[in-house]
């Protein structure tokens, strides 16, 4: 039985990388040699966790999660019954397409693996092919990108439309990028990370604030103008607010800032429920839109994150060997430590050096 080595949860804040069996593809299916993998938010919450709930709707004790949703690789054996997909194409994969469940989300497979398998392949529902002039690392962004594409959309943010997004992680500084090439006028970035900010600014936006040490409502008006809410209340002339943080102050403060007829647009997991400000909602007549997954984006955004790889490409802040894996999840599980952590394997046959965060030696992952 050939093997592989994949990445799994092994209790809270932890990773165990294991022997696992080599999938072989079936008539229908396609074999994946890994390439680049991100850290999401939802493997964090995993690794909070320790795992899965054995039976969801029950509780108790928790399951080893197989790790990572977001790949990017290359096609090494194609079933029989595959068309438009050859040995050799670089692709990037809809984990959600999968039927054994979702890829890296509880389901058989994990993409934070040296293969894997892509059940029922068809190129435009569970692959797409990407050219070779994009690094494998910013290919594997395909699957947030499509997150904060939706995002951007569910907000019908036009040219003329004033913006704000608050958090600069991935999927705050994805939406920045979307909005921008959507041809959006302006576009503010709120967090209180400096780096973040100027990361934020490098991506594209108008403007930046630190709501740690500005006031945000004061800052929005001074950058969008001043208009009002229903009672005639002086507010800033915001047209959509972007919550990509997921914490209860946004949700107040974006409250205490909409004008009448404002969108808040809400694609954060929210880590704490917050007691809602119904009449502050009433007097803007807020309008409030959740925003989930890539019902449509998935591959929508692939050819313009070709076109724009090396915009993207600025959203990773860590690419760490495989062979330090539990190096990558320690920055991503350390809040404030890092962006956007890609973990890359090399090619049995690769001579290049991938970038690390060491110059130490690395042991071979594969031994």
């Amino acid at each position: 039985m050939a093997t592989m080595k994949s990445v799994r949860t092994a209790g809270v804040g932890k990773v165990e990388v294991v022997d696992a069996e080599r999938p072989v593809p079936g008539p229908g299916d396609a074999l994946v040699r890994v390439r680049a993998c991100g850290i999401c938010g939802t493997d964090v919450a995993f690794l909070h966790r320790g795992g899965m709930p054995a039976h969801a709707h029950l509780g108790g004790e928790t399951v080893p999660v197989p790790l990572g949703h977001e790949p990017a690789g290359e096609v090494v054996e194609v079933g029989a019954d595959v068309t438009g997909l050859a040995v050799g194409d670089r692709v990037v994969v809809n984990p959600q397409d999968a039927p054994s469940g979702i890829i890296g989300c509880g389901g058989r497979y994990g993409a934070m693996s040296e293969y894997l398998l892509i059940e029922n392949a068809e190129v435009g529902r569970s692959v797409a092919v990407f050219p070779a002039t994009v690094p494998f690392d910013v290919a594997s962004l395909n699957e947030p990108m499509a997150v904060a594409r939706h995002c951007v959309n569910r907000s019908e943010a036009k040219p003329h439309d004033k913006v704000v997004v608050f958090g600069a992680g991935p999927i705050g500084l994805g939406a920045v990028i979307w909005l921008k090439l959507r041809g959006v006028e302006h576009v503010v970035v709120v967090d209180v990370i400096p780096s973040r900010l100027e990361k934020a600014l490098a991506v594209g936006a108008d403007a930046v604030i630190d709501s740690s040490r500005q006031d945000v409502a004061a800052r929005l008006t001074a950058l969008h103008g001043q208009a009002a809410n229903a009672l005639g209340q002086p507010r800033p002339s915001t047209d959509i607010f972007i919550d990509a943080a997921g914490a209860p102050a946004v949700f107040d403060t974006v409250v205490r800032s909409a004008k009448w007829h404002a969108r808040l647009v809400m694609v954060a997991v929210q880590k704490k429920g917050s007691e809602i400000d119904l009449g502050g909602m009433l007097r803007s007549e807020l309008t409030l839109v959740a925003s989930q997954g890539y019902p449509t984006e998935i591959f929508e955004v692939t050819p313009e994150i070709v076109e724009h790889h090396e915009r993207f490409a600025k959203l990773i802040s860590h690419r760490v060997p495989a062979t330090e894996v539990e190096r990558a999840f320690e920055l991503a599980l350390t809040p404030g430590a890092a962006e956007k952590v890609v973990v890359t394997f090399d090619a049995p046959d690769s001579r290049e050096t991938p970038e690390r965060l060491t110059t130490d030696t690395p042991r071979d992952m594969a031994s």
